[in-house]
């Protein structure tokens, strides 16, 4: 989500990865497509495969990623920690309930993105 924000509001080049490969969410990909942002064609990636990258700054976004997150950016890193959506909903059976849980990271995030400059 932040990734698809990022490329919409703001000029930096982003890319969005984690400790290990995965899916873009279905569910993620509903809640974004509501608020106009298109992220069906992201794909997931890893800190690894961004190893050539020379980074600026870098965000690690996740409630656990501050400590599941190798240091690897010497110092460019900070977090600012959102909770995660499915791990929040994996013992919910109700859809609407999932997805409320959904708009409201997504919605987090999204002010987050609109005032990144604070934190660069």
């Amino acid at each position: 989500m932040a990734e698809g924000y990022a490329k919409k509001f703001t000029d930096y080049k982003i890319f969005s990865a984690g400790t290990q490969k995965s899916y873009v969410n279905k569910k993620a990909i509903r809640v974004m497509a509501e608020d106009g942002i298109d992220i069906s064609s992201h794909t997931s990636k890893t800190i690894s495969d961004l190893k050539d990258k020379n980074f600026f700054k870098v965000f690690t976004l996740c409630s656990d990623a501050d400590s599941e997150c190798p240091l690897v950016f010497n110092g460019l890193t900070t977090h600012v920690g959102f909770q995660d959506p499915p791990t929040l909903t994996k013992s919910l059976k109700d859809e609407d309930e999932q997805l409320k849980i959904y708009r409201e990271v997504r919605d987090q995030i999204k002010k987050f993105i609109l005032n990144i400059e604070e934190y660069i």
